[in-house]
């Protein structure tokens, strides 16, 4: 009697595992015609995000979700936002996350694949926005039907915001939505999957990051213009090689090496995995952000190390005369600066110009993001990422993160609501593709991110939360 009992047991628990794992599969599947789905409608600024808007409504109204739950809107009607809420039972303030459903141009002549089809191939997923960030979006709608579907009951409101525009800068997207319906999407904090995410090296996940700032996008306008002249009769004093001197002197320079709060944590976390000159480097830096020496190596040995410890400028467009036939009377060139959440504007241009050190290069401010402030770590955060981090990927580090790039979480951050990057999408740091050529995300990193979100959304809004 025992044995048969306990036969039994063995046989009802793996018949529950394989459910499990069957459910699993089924909503892994749905991601994927929903990232497919997601792919293959082109969402450049050209097109817009209305048609996806649109796409992933329908699908929310066939799970089940009220139309008085789901906002399609914008400021026009080629640039629209979804807004979903999965309504709870309001013991606690909604939790929002947000992802952006527009991509960056990516051109067929450029790509040795088509950027709009959706293409599997050697275990990877391949297609413009495969990491940047339909990947998510995809996730957080099979996700959010999953757990209508099961008939979970959030302790909490669960809001997606799905928007637009975000790779434009523009003010739609979340700064529409928290300027104009803050009311749709008025949160205890939010989570930002663009935001954060893991890392990993030589196939193996070694790194969770949990984004909690970013650096500011600042850009400015450099120019010389000269008397110009007839090409046959050249003189020294001319405006491209004038502005080219200015910006070969700005190519040597380096930043000061300022490490805050976050970027300190993460370095201590990410010196354990790392060995040789590169683990020796850090160590320096992280006693000595001074030694100009490590930081240089370290410069070299890796771009994303070098964003994070210092303010970067670089050239990213340049412009210059107006016949071949004519010395330039002009020559214009973009610099493109990522500061760190603690520099300013002024301080940038200042140094600019006391690097290009020539008067005759005119410096011009044309865009500056708003600078918000550092989103504090909260235990009902880091404790799920721990967990379900420890449990899907064995020895994997947790860490808060700065962001090189922009987000737009700023937004919100700056409006008062705290935003944390989480992700469960792994990418390799040595090979990252979002707005480059043939951007792709791997089969079994897509599957793993997918389930990662269930997981993390259902622990921010279960009842033991």
């Amino acid at each position: 009697m025992k044995k048969t009992l306990i036969g039994f047991l063995v046989l009802a628990t793996a018949l529950n595992i394989s459910a499990q794992e069957n459910e699993t599969a089924v909503y892994q599947n749905l991601a994927r015609d929903i990232f497919k789905e997601l792919i293959e409608i082109n969402t450049t600024f050209r097109y817009g995000s209305t048609k996806a808007a649109e796409a992933m409504a329908t699908r929310l109204r066939s799970a089940g979700f009220s139309d008085n739950d789901i906002q399609v809107i914008g400021p026009d009607e080629q640039h629209k936002n979804l807004v979903l809420r999965f309504r709870g039972q309001g013991k606690l303030k909604p939790v929002l996350f947000i992802c952006h459903l527009d991509v960056v141009e990516a051109l067929r002549s450029d790509w040795s694949v088509d950027p709009f089809t959706f293409l599997e191939r050697d275990g990877y997923f391949y297609g413009r926005g495969t990491t940047d960030i339909k990947n998510d979006d995809a996730s957080l709608v099979a996700n959010i039907i999953r757990l209508k579907k099961e008939g979970f009951i959030p302790n909490r409101d669960i809001i997606i915001a799905l928007t637009a525009d975000e790779e434009m800068g523009n003010a739609n997207g979340v700064n529409w939505l928290v300027t104009n319906h803050r009311d749709l999407i008025d949160a205890d904090f939010c989570i930002n999957p663009d935001g954060g995410g893991g890392d990993s090296k030589n196939g193996k996940p070694v790194t969770m990051s949990i984004q909690t700032t970013e650096k500011v996008y600042v850009s400015f306008r450099l120019e010389t213009n000269n008397k110009g002249g007839h090409s046959s009769l050249p003189v020294k004093d001319n405006a491209i090689y004038r502005l080219a001197a200015g910006l070969t002197r700005l190519a040597a320079y380096d930043f000061p090496v300022r490490l805050n709060e976050t970027t300190r944590n993460y370095f201590e976390k990410v010196a354990a995995r790392e060995s040789g000159q590169i683990k020796s480097d850090i160590y320096a830096i992280l006693g000595n952000p001074q030694d100009t020496a490590a930081s240089r190596r370290l410069e070299d040995s890796s771009a994303y190390y070098n964003a994070m410890i210092r303010t970067t400028c670089v050239a990213t467009m340049m412009s210059a005369g107006h016949a071949e036939n004519a010395l330039p009377q002009s020559a214009q060139a973009t610099v493109n600066c990522r500061m760190l959440p603690d520099d300013n504007p002024d301080n940038v241009m200042s140094i600019l110009k006391s690097v290009l050190a020539d008067s005759q290069i005119s410096i011009t401010r044309v865009y500056s993001s708003i600078i918000a402030p550092v989103s504090p770590l909260k235990d009902d955060i880091t404790i799920p990422v721990n967990q379900i981090s420890s449990s899907m990927w064995p020895g994997v580090n947790v860490t808060a993160i700065m962001s090189t790039g922009a987000t737009d979480g700023k937004y919100l951050r700056h409006q008062g609501i705290p935003v944390y990057g989480v992700s469960g999408m792994f990418g390799d740091i040595d090979d990252i593709r979002a707005h480059g050529k043939d951007e792709r995300i791997g089969v079994k990193e897509f599957n793993n991110g997918v389930e990662f979100m269930y997981r993390f959304i259902k622990a921010l809004s279960s009842e033991n939360n």
